[in-house]
């Protein structure tokens, strides 16, 4: 995301999102104008669990959609891994002052609706950063821009394991919502280790799949050869290796948040 972007002349933000804040968990309202119809905004709100990956998945979810400024109240300290990591994720973060909101005539009485009246008076210019807090050290910056790359990668990295196996005429993804979960993995350890039996393929599947047995052996059934093997084996332990590091990252991230919110 290229800079901050800057109030309009009326003082009005075109895409905004407001969080209001609980211990456990954020009810997030994402405010943007309608794709067609000028002057029409559309509005989604739904909650975000107060955990390291959803707030950055949050943050990803936020850039896409182009939001210009992220305001929530000053609650507690439950404000603080939001603030941090969504602007570590290059965000621009405001933090008011939640009397200064209520305080705000025709505000509705009930609490659930708190997010979206935020973001209402976020977009309108009503609200006012009351309180700039330091931003966060450089290292969780770092290490936050670093796990998107490695997210990234191994993703590409995952749809190059479904190429190899397409190329080799297995089509296990159109019956396999997840090429890298139990079953999923467990049938390309078992190809990779040498099994070519599709029924013996199949018998590795688990929980739901187990019922796709029948499908699941016609999918396996290709010109699965060596050369396929070790080009998945290479596959595998790079997108193993990734994800090693994906969840090394997670740790220093989580370490990095506890030292800079800790009061």
């Amino acid at each position: 995301m290229e800079g901050l972007a800057e109030d309009h002349d009326d003082g009005t933000v075109a895409r905004v999102a407001a969080i209001d804040i609980a211990k456990a968990s954020g009810m997030v309202c994402l405010r943007i104008p309608h794709d067609t119809i000028e002057g029409r905004r559309v509005q989604k709100v739904w909650t975000v669990a107060s955990t390291t990956n959803a707030i950055l998945e949050l943050g990803d979810t936020l850039i896409c959609q182009g939001v210009e400024r992220v305001v929530m109240e000053a609650t507690g300290s439950y404000w603080r891994p939001f603030f941090y990591l969504l602007e570590a994720r290059g965000l621009e973060c405001w933090l008011v002052n939640a009397r200064d909101v209520k305080n705000v005539p025709g505000r509705p009485k009930t609490d659930k609706l708190d997010a979206v009246w935020l973001a209402k008076l976020a977009e309108r210019g009503m609200v006012r950063a009351s309180f700039v807090p330091p931003k966060p050290v450089r290292q969780l910056r770092d290490f936050t821009r670093t796990r998107t790359v490695f997210v990234q990668e191994r993703t590409r990295h995952k749809h190059r394991v479904d190429k190899a196996l397409q190329d080799a005429q297995i089509k296990l993804s159109g019956v396999v919502s997840d090429l890298f979960g139990r079953s999923g993995r467990a049938m390309l350890d078992a190809l990779v280790a040498g099994e070519r039996n599709p029924r013996a393929l199949a018998e590795l599947a688990q929980g739901s799949l187990v019922k796709k047995k029948a499908a699941l052996a016609e999918a396996l059934t290709g010109q699965f050869e060596d050369h396929h093997a070790r080009l998945l084996c290479v596959l595998l332990g790079t997108v193993d290796h990734l994800t090693a590091q994906i969840n090394e990252l997670d740790r220093l991230i989580a370490q990095t948040l506890e030292e800079i919110t800790t009061p």
